[in-house]
């Protein structure tokens, strides 16, 4: 008798041994379900500002609409956002787009993201209009066949590149919102701010060229070029820190960050640089 209610309890105890290890491992499942459910989500969709064929504000209503973000960003400061807010400026895709998931869904919130005062921080510090005029300098020196071999290089490089995007930009969305396009957006800016730099750092006629700045001051191409260069690391990572802040004020929510696509490889790899496990990245056609 001893034996045999020895057995039974010997079995029960297993079974609850067996039942307890069977809860807590769904406890731990359940939990770690939880916390990747409660994660913010960020899809940072690349765009053409301007309406054409393939891009317009009606598909990139349908993106929003099948994403369903709770939080749109848009690539404009405190100031631009304002004016969208009041009807001032609505010409680009982004906000029309915006605006029409906004009437749908009355709760999204949206937020500027990028960096503050932008337009006039160039023009002040002169890299506004010294990187336009520095270009088509190369390119006049290029058509006059001035250039050096070495030179000639570059500047072609950096025109095949620009060729190379243009038509990725006829294409649907998911055509310039892909790591493969990341990739060749990041080289093409790098020869624009790198490459392109060499030629007007090694040639005089840059430091024989200026602009006066909004304080009366003269700079010249170079120098201005050279500050448009640093620049725009500066505002990329800014724009990255911004979107980061959002997603710590806003836990849990799906966040859409609207930006020009040759900003997109830059800004995601900043977001993997500095993310401390506060959010995900994801494309909007997964």
């Amino acid at each position: 008798m001893f034996v045999k209610n020895g057995f039974y309890l010997y079995l029960a105890l297993s079974i609850m041994i067996k039942m307890k290890h069977t809860l807590t491992a769904f406890l731990l499942l359940l939990t770690g379900f939880c916390f990747s459910q409660s994660k913010t989500e960020i899809y940072v969709i690349g765009n053409i500002h301007d309406s054409v064929p393939n891009y317009h504000p009606k598909i990139l209503f349908e993106i929003l609409d099948k994403v369903k973000p709770d939080i749109i960003l848009h690539e404009v400061d405190s100031q631009g956002m304002k004016d969208y807010e009041n009807g001032i400026k609505i010409t680009e895709n982004e906000i029309k787009a915006s605006n029409a998931y906004l009437k749908k869904y009355p709760k999204t919130l949206r937020f500027a993201f990028d960096f503050e005062g932008r337009n006039q921080y160039r023009k002040d510090r002169g890299m506004v209009p010294t990187d336009n005029l520095s270009v088509k300098l190369i390119d006049s020196l290029y058509k006059a066949k001035q250039l050096a071999p070495s030179e000639v290089k570059i500047y072609e490089n950096f025109n095949n590149l620009t060729k190379d995007l243009m038509k990725i930009a006829e294409l649907a969305p998911e055509n310039f919102n892909n790591a493969t396009t990341d990739q060749l957006s990041g080289k093409r800016q790098n020869a624009q701010y790198s490459e392109l730099l060499k030629i007007i750092e090694a040639r005089p006629e840059f430091a024989k060229r200026f602009v006066v700045k909004p304080n009366g001051e003269k700079i010249s191409y170079r120098d201005g070029f050279k500050l448009m260069s640093g620049f725009w690391d500066l505002r990329n990572q800014t724009m990255a820190k911004n979107i980061y802040k959002v997603a710590e004020a806003h836990p849990g929510k799906k966040i859409v960050v609207l930006t020009g696509f040759l900003h997109r490889y830059y800004i995601l790899k900043e977001l993997k640089r500095i993310n401390d496990g506060k959010y995900v990245t994801k494309e909007f056609y997964d």
